[in-house]
């Protein structure tokens, strides 16, 4: 691993374990810097902001790994990123409740907006604004899977998915 992705996943893990104890307004570039040992200019020499750091986290640990899968369905790589919102519920409960430039809930619903043309291909007929269906779509799904990864107990990803496509499908009736 090259010494910019050492220095890149240690300020991640910093902020993984950050996010665990306190809400993201509370942490400072001085706190990640301070967990991991390293200084603000070394910061800044790879990140733009803090939010810069958590879209890194979510492009580094889960897009890069879906661009090896061989996807045959939308609905499997919505699935794929349920299990691994899950996985890592804490983190990403915190991360898309954060509002603002630059924040991961935009870069999250840029991802998730990529994907439903392929999820609504032959589920939905030809639509008037197929642009505004899917950011309606994306904000929706959005907006499920946080109110889902907040929930005490939380339903497991399987059962989530389950009640999402019954709920999209719906929408094709």
């Amino acid at each position: 691993m090259a010494y910019s992705n050492i220095t890149k996943t240690a300020m991640a893990e910093s902020m993984k374990a950050l996010m665990r104890e306190k809400p993201f307004a509370k942490i400072s570039i001085g706190d990640i810097c301070e967990r991991c040992g390293m200084n603000r200019k070394t910061f800044y020499y790879h990140f733009k902001d803090k939010y810069d750091l958590v879209n890194w986290i979510f492009q580094t640990e889960f897009l890069e790994m879906m661009k090896t899968q061989n996807y045959t369905s939308g609905w499997q790589l919505l699935s794929d990123i349920c299990f691994y919102l899950y996985s890592e519920r804490t983190f990403y409960t915190n991360a898309l409740q954060v509002e603002g430039q630059n924040a991961f809930r935009d870069y999250f619903a840029a991802a998730i907006g990529g994907i439903l043309p392929e999820i609504m291909r032959d589920r939905i007929g030809p639509l008037e604004d197929s642009h505004f269906f899917i950011q309606f779509l994306t904000d929706a799904i959005q907006a499920a899977i946080l109110r889902w990864l907040k929930q005490t107990p939380v339903l497991p990803p399987d059962e989530f998915m389950h009640k999402l496509e019954s709920a999209i499908k719906a929408l094709g009736k």
